[in-house]
Formats: structure tokens, C-alpha cells, sequence
């Protein structure tokens, strides 16, 4: 039988139970945010962004590592992001480009967050027209951001009228950080493809004349971060959405290598230093540390 008394007492136990979930539902939010292991400085008026190559399946991959974007993204407010190509793997119709990009990152679209892409081999050329990939209809462009140039080109297609191109655009420019983004990487350890020696016969020499600090690639499915090279700092990040499994060979060049899971990397350039946090699926840290720019005498002048 149910007294009065006993009727109070279950509306007392509804009401906490109902309380105690909206605390520590709230609690558990927090703790969440707070879990999150930056290693950057977050200053103001720096140059932030992020780094996805190799993203475009549509996969689980692709939708984790986005989701940990978006996390970081409350805590480091990156306002563009560079995509070192294969950024639309298979067919590339309309609903491919919602399933393999606009779905997985609403967050930061709606945000407001850039896209700068650049072109990989499973590419087709009808991304350079694609609006949110801001490629403005050019297989090899650059842009600049406070103190820094970034310049994108098109590894797949090399040929010398882009040769020419980018080294109008490294003698013209003023910047005091030069960053390159493409598909292919100069240096790397991967069983599969590793580091692409006719691309760096011709590249190599521009980055040195003009003093080019900084290069991101993609096309081996995996994180390495490359002992800096004539002292220039060259990353491999090619695993926003698939990563390949013991593919990192032994060699000289690594000073960090991760292939176990998919990645993302963050970066913020803070006047002459460049921080840097490597980020797995999982939100944990794969790899984190701050570069100083190296000065280079440039041959050239600038005219």
C-alpha cells in the first residue's frame, strides 16, 4: 500500500535523480573540454591553422578525425586549413563532395574556417572550381597571411610553366615565412611510396635560392615529421581519414613517425617560431614541439 508519506519520499528520489543527471551531465561536458592536451600558445594576432592530407573518403576515419578538429577548435581557433591533396577520393559528383567534405566538416564551415586545397593524383580537375576549396580555378596559387606566404602547387601535373610561376612568386614575395603545400612529399620514409626524387631535383633548389621555410605533403598514409633538410622542416601528413599500417621504415630522416591511426596536425607561427601538435583520431598527442626559422642568405634579390 502507498501512504502519502511514501509518495513524497519517491517525488524526493525523482527530483534528485533528475538533478544529479543535470550536474554531472554538465560535469562530464566540461571535463571533456578540459581533457584536451594543447600544446600551443594560443596568442593573439598569430598565424593558426590546420593541416588534413588525404582526407577525402567519406569513411569513419574521415568523420573522427573532423570531430577532433572541431573539439580543438574551442580551445585553438585555427582560421584556415590546408588540404595536401586527395581530398575527394572516387567519384566527385555532387553528393560526394557533401558526404566526403561538407558533412564532416559543417562545424568548421559554418564557422567560417577556410580551405585551401591543393591537388593529389586521385584528384580530378574539376576541384580547382569548386568554391569552398578557394582554389580559384588554378592548379597552383598562393596566399598570404599576416607575415607568411603560403603557396600551393600541383605535384601531380609538374612542368616548367609552374616552375616558372613559383619562382616569380618566391623572388616577388616579401614574406617572412614561405610555406609550401602539395601531394608529394620530397622526403619520406614510407614502404610505399616515400620521398619523390625528380620533385625535389627541381624543387629543392627554388626552396633554398628563396628561402622557403616550411613544406607539407601527403600521398604516404602516415605522420613524419622530417629532420629538418638544408634546413628547411618538411612534415608528411597524409592520413586525415586512412592511415597505412607499419609503413614507416627505419631510416635517417625521421624524427617522428606515428602509423598507427588517423591524424590531423595543428600549427601556429609566433614571429619566428613555428609550434606544432600532431593529433591522432582519438585526440591524443602524437607528436608536439616548437621550430625555430632557419635564416638563409637569399642569393636573389627580390626585384
Amino acid at each position: 500500500m502507498i501512504t502519502k508519506n511514501s509518495s513524497y519520499f519517491f517525488v524526493f528520489i525523482l527530483l534528485t535523480v533528475i538533478c544529479s543527471f543535470l550536474l554531472f551531465g554538465g560535469t562530464k561536458i566540461s571535463e571533456k573540454s578540459s581533457k584536451i592536451g594543447l600544446k600551443l600558445p594560443v596568442q593573439n594576432n598569430s598565424i593558426k591553422f590546420a593541416v588534413i592530407g588525404d582526407s577525402g573518403t567519406g569513411g569513419k576515419g574521415q568523420y573522427e578525425v573532423a570531430d577532433q578538429m572541431a573539439e580543438y577548435h574551442q580551445s585553438f581557433p585555427f582560421e584556415f586549413v590546408l588540404m595536401l591533396g586527395d581530398n575527394i577520393y572516387g567519384s566527385e559528383e555532387r553528393r560526394d563532395y557533401q558526404r566526403k567534405f561538407e558533412r564532416p566538416y559543417k562545424f568548421l564551415l559554418d564557422l567560417g574556417v577556410l580551405f585551401w586545397a591543393s591537388l593529389g593524383n586521385h584528384d580530378e580537375t574539376g576541384q580547382l572550381y569548386y568554391k569552398r576549396f578557394n582554389m580559384g580555378g588554378q592548379r597552383y596559387y598562393s596566399f598570404y597571411k599576416n607575415n607568411a606566404q603560403f603557396f600551393a602547387l600541383d605535384t601531380t601535373r609538374m612542368n616548367s610553366e609552374q616552375l616558372q610561376w613559383f619562382e616569380n612568386e618566391l623572388r616577388r614575395s616579401s614574406a617572412e615565412w614561405k610555406v609550401c603545400f602539395f601531394h608529394h612529399p620530397l622526403y619520406s620514409s614510407g614502404k610505399r611510396h616515400g620521398s619523390n626524387h625528380k620533385l625535389r631535383k627541381h624543387l629543392e633548389p627554388l626552396f633554398l635560392k628563396y628561402s622557403v621555410n616550411v613544406v607539407f605533403s601527403g600521398h604516404d598514409h602516415f605522420y613524419e615529421r622530417i629532420k629538418p633538410q638544408k634546413g628547411i622542416l618538411y612534415f608528411v601528413s597524409g592520413a586525415a581519414a586512412k592511415v597505412r599500417h607499419r609503413n614507416i621504415e627505419n631510416t635517417i630522416l625521421t624524427a617522428r613517425g606515428y602509423d598507427r591511426e588517423e591524424h590531423f596536425l595543428l600549427v601556429e607561427i609566433v614571429g619566428k617560431q613555428l609550434y606544432f601538435q600532431a593529433i591522432s583520431r582519438r585526440g591524443s598527442i602524437i607528436d608536439n614541439g616548437v621550430l625555430l626559422q632557419q635564416v638563409r642568405e637569399n642569393t636573389t634579390p627580390n626585384k
